[in-house]
This record gives structure tokens, C-alpha cells and sequence, in this order.
């Protein structure tokens, strides 16, 4: 056995549950401490010293404070800790410098939907104008706003094509609390089409697996628009 304390103490020796970028993989970014993430900014620590206990000393020379730390330069990063080249400090900065831009930032004002027309509006000017039938879907959280849109079938002048295992899939990646269904119809004809019923009744009874909603399938044609929720047919 080695007795290399390089690599007696590299994080590649230690347990995989305790590794940071493993750790932040299976147990999420919220389970690692601030020195585990900044071991994951440094990459690597120096001979006998691992990112991870680099990173602590770091910390503990800025009273374990990000905003002490936030103040330090690169050139005393770099003098300062052994380990530490120009790139590492680098990095270092550029991540606090993300940070502090963060915390002046605005949430972006996610759009509500409430109504058959909320969503009309929202999908409208993506497939008003098409000459195919393009299938699209709009994923809300608990609170009914959206937190993503994203187009799942493109097809001809008379139909097209949703895979329920795409809609569901994207869904699942993004948490989503509901789905709303749409498609559009260039011929201007909003009538449903015994598919749109039936693809409608799959993806409700997979969603309902999931613990999620459909709340509505729209079909926009040049003037207007039909929803299965405000006809009752959903």
C-alpha cells in the first residue's frame, strides 16, 4: 500500500459518498458545505493537502464569511496558498463576483396562467402564423405559472404527432405540477379530431401516475381558439 501522503489525503481516495462533485450528484447542491463546493471551484488541492481541506483553510483565514472572502484578490490568493496558481484564483473570484451579481438580480416574474386565454396568449405567437400542425406544451408550477414551453412534434398540413412518453419525460424534468396541451390547426377548423380527444385522455392518465394535471388542450386556428377545459370535455 501506498504511504504517499499525497495521495493518502486526495479526495480520490475518500469514500464516494463523501467525494464533493459525487456528493452534489446524488444528494443535490444544497447537501455540500462551502468548502465542498469551493473544492469543486479549486479542482484540486496541493501534495499532502486535499481541495477540500485547502478550501477550509481558505475559508477559516476569512472568518468562514463568503463576503470576507469575496474581498480577497487574485494576486493574494495565488501568494497566499500554496495550490492555488493563477487559474484556481481566478476561478475563485469569477464564482463570488456570479454570487454577489446574483444577490442584485431580479427574479424573473414567471407568467400566470388562469384562464384558457392566459395560455392563448402565451402560445399564439408561436404558432399563429405556421403552416404546419406544430404540438406544443407549457408546464406550470403548483401556483399555475409557467416555468417552461417547449414544442414536442412537428407535422404535416393536416396532422400531427405527440409521443406521450416525450411530453411526460420533459415534464418529469422539470417538476411540473401541470400540463397544458396545444397544437394548431392551419386550416383555421378549431373542431378536435378524434386523435386530439384520445391523445388528450393518454397523457392525463400518464400525468395522473405522476401526481400531475392536463388543465387543457388548446388548438389555435387564425382567428380564435378551442379549449377542452372551457368546453367541458377534458
Amino acid at each position: 500500500m501506498s504511504t504517499d501522503p499525497f495521495k493518502l489525503n486526495s479526495i480520490k481516495s475518500w469514500s464516494v459518498d463523501d467525494r464533493p462533485r459525487e456528493k452534489m450528484l446524488a444528494k443535490g447542491r444544497q447537501s455540500l458545505t462551502d468548502s465542498e463546493l469551493l473544492a469543486i471551484i479549486l479542482g484540486s488541492g496541493s501534495r499532502g493537502e486535499s481541495a477540500v481541506d485547502l478550501s477550509k483553510r481558505i475559508l477559516n483565514d476569512h472568518q468562514n464569511n463568503l463576503n470576507q472572502l469575496g474581498k480577497i484578490s487574485i494576486k493574494d490568493l495565488v501568494k497566499n496558498y500554496k495550490g492555488v496558481g493563477e487559474a484556481k484564483a481566478i476561478n475563485i473570484v469569477a464564482a463570488l463576483e456570479l454570487g454577489r451579481r446574483r444577490q442584485e438580480t431580479d427574479p424573473i416574474e414567471r407568467a400566470l396562467i388562469s384562464s384558457s386565454k392566459d395560455a392563448f396568449l402565451i402560445l399564439h405567437p408561436l404558432l399563429a402564423d405556421l403552416p404546419y400542425e406544430e404540438f406544443w406544451i407549457v408546464l406550470c408550477n403548483r401556483a399555475s405559472k409557467v416555468i417552461h414551453k417547449q414544442s414536442v412534434g412537428r407535422g404535416g398540413v393536416h396532422s400531427v404527432v405527440a409521443d406521450v412518453r416525450i411530453i411526460m419525460k420533459c415534464a418529469l424534468d422539470h417538476f411540473a405540477a401541470s400540463i397544458i396541451l396545444c397544437h394548431n390547426h392551419p386550416s383555421g377548423n378549431l373542431k378536435p379530431s378524434q386523435e386530439d380527444i384520445k391523445l388528450t385522455s393518454k397523457v392525463k392518465e400518464a400525468a395522473r401516475l405522476f401526481e400531475m394535471i392536463v388543465s387543457d388542450h388548446i388548438i389555435i386556428g387564425d382567428n380564435g381558439y378551442y379549449s377542452f377545459a372551457d368546453e367541458g370535455i377534458l
